[in-house]
């Protein structure tokens, strides 16, 4: 009777001891605060973030949950600042795993294969994860580590007129590569309410911040001293000649043959006379002068280093430079107006005929041909009636004293556009200053020589809009509207006793009277 008592208390006890362990087991995969959890991303996310919560006890954050940090190839991990059971891995873009369980401190789990396992390779910095996130919503939603990336950078710098006790730097450039957790680097005063902050690599974006207070989200390049005060930017400079700009109007989406305006300006803390100087990849393009603007006009695609110079009347000097790449259109679909050239520097003169040529590029589609409009409104508001043409130049006389509006339209065979608007001053006195003299840098210069596209105009004449005959005005009658079309079509199909001026029906100029001009017209009709 002993024996069978012993028995059944030894069974009891084992089953005791087996529910224990099942209970210590699910134990041990609750995520607790400073576990790190693993994924490895080899299905193709580029982004990876980290969801994870226990039933009635809250989540990490809101979906899609925190950023992953990448620590090697296709692994990516995060650093927990709470205790969860479950979790869900996704790209933030629609894309996620099943609901999983936690498997333990230190476990990756792989997405191709679903399985977990244990994670041997390059782990997270120790840093503390920090608990402030940022509210941003075009920077990381997480408050990601440190990147391990090494590399100079240059130095950049806050003016605190704001009052900020404390001012910090956090700089990225996606949600797994940024240079510290939120709020980023705590800057350095170095006087005159200036902060430093040296990083240890490039990046593209910053936020800088008080830990409760912050600016916008901001592009480094666009200076390197940013008042959070004024939420501007500016060079920050110790010399004595002050570089308060330098740039490049534009300065992207630059093609070969696009007048590109590069400007500087500068001050001197000497009270001393600045002498400017302007170079595009090593050749003086404007020198030492009191000229500090200059219209340059690249021949061939290629990146090319502009350089500003300056010089005071006491001996001081100072430079910076920036970098342009210049693109080839030929391929480009979408037209593309690289330059309006006015008449001297916009000044036009009252009762003399004005003359605006567009230097335009891509259209590569269909007939490849560019259609232009020209849409010429006078100070009184009174405007032209505008219609596409193929002429790359207008021609109006100003005959009221003021502004006039000339908006510049560009059209391609698929019918995508593009427009300009510039303005032109009339008056009976026209200052004799003529424009900017561009150049045209020899592919030699350029880092990455191809072969030159010619920027010049075909030789071939183009009728002016204000020739006798109006181009389209197949039937005479002085307007061109739907009845032109017609009888365009029936010249085309050589219908007996029409009667026509070959030139004025010629829509598209090329000696050819086809359907090619029957089109055309139809479609200056129609934008009419």
């Amino acid at each position: 009777m002993v024996t069978t008592k012993h028995k059944v208390l030894s069974l009891i006890l084992c089953i005791m001891l087996a529910v224990s362990a099942v209970c210590a087991g699910s134990m041990a995969v609750s995520a607790a605060t400073g576990d790190t959890v693993y994924v490895r991303a080899n299905n193709g996310w580029a982004n990876l973030y980290c969801y994870m919560w226990t039933d009635g006890a809250g989540n990490n954050a809101t979906w899609p949950g925190q950023a992953m940090t990448k620590v090697e190839d296709d692994v990516y991990a995060y650093t927990l600042s709470g205790e969860f059971k479950n979790v869900i891995f996704n790209n933030g873009s629609g894309d996620q795993t099943k609901d999983l369980t936690y498997a333990g401190n230190g476990q990756i789990y792989d997405l191709s294969t679903g399985k977990w396992s244990a994670y041997s390779g390059t782990t997270l910095p120790t840093q503390a994860t920090s608990a402030t996130q940022a509210t941003s919503s075009t920077k990381p939603t997480q408050a990601t580590q440190p990147s391990t990336s090494s590399g100079n950078a240059k130095p950049i710098y806050c003016q605190n007129d704001a009052g900020w006790s404390n001012v910090y730097c956090y700089m990225w450039n996606s949600t797994t590569d940024s240079n510290a957790a939120w709020p980023g680097k705590p800057m350095t005063e170095i006087g005159d309410n200036v902060w430093s902050y040296t990083p240890n690599k490039a990046y593209k974006n910053v936020i800088f911040s008080s830990g409760s207070n912050k600016s916008n989200d901001l592009t480094v390049g666009s200076g390197d001293l940013y008042n959070n005060k004024t939420n501007t930017w500016s060079v920050y400079d110790t010399s004595d000649i002050q570089v308060t700009s330098y740039k490049a109007d534009p300065s992207s989406t630059i093609y070969t043959g696009t007048a590109v305006t590069l400007s500087t300006t500068a001050n001197s803390l000497v009270n001393a006379t600045i002498s400017y100087q302007i170079s595009v990849n090593g050749k003086v393009v404007s020198p030492m002068s009191s000229t500090n603007s200059y219209v340059w006009t690249p021949s061939a695609v290629g990146e090319y280093t502009i350089k500003f110079e300056y010089s005071d009347t006491k001996g001081n000097t100072n430079e910076r430079s920036l970098t342009l790449t210049v693109a080839d259109d030929s391929t480009l679909v979408k037209p593309i107006i690289k330059n309006v050239t006015p008449l001297n520097l916009n000044f036009i003169k009252l009762n003399t005929k004005a003359t605006v040529k567009v230097l335009a590029g891509g259209g590569n589609t269909g007939t490849k041909l560019l259609f232009y409009k020209y849409v010429v409104t006078d100070p009184n508001g009174n405007k032209n009636i505008p219609y596409y043409t193929l002429n790359d130049s207008y021609s109006f006389v100003p005959t009221v004293k003021g502004t006039y509006t000339v908006e510049v339209y560009v059209e391609g065979s698929d019918n995508s556009k593009v427009s300009k608007t510039y303005t032109y001053t009339a008056d009976s006195n026209v200052p004799t200053t003529t424009q900017p003299t561009t150049s045209i840098i020899p592919t030699t210069t350029s880092p990455k020589p191809t072969t030159p596209k010619p920027t010049t105009q075909p030789t071939t004449s183009v009728q002016p809009t204000t020739t006798p005959f109006m181009l389209g005005d197949c039937d005479g009658d002085g307007n061109v509207d739907v009845n032109d079309v017609t009888y365009l079509q029936m010249i085309i199909a050589e219908y007996s006793g029409m009667k026509y001026d070959f030139k004025t029906c010629d829509v598209d100029g090329n000696g050819v009277l086809d359907v090619i001009d029957a089109t055309m017209l139809q479609k200056m009709v129609a934008e009419k």
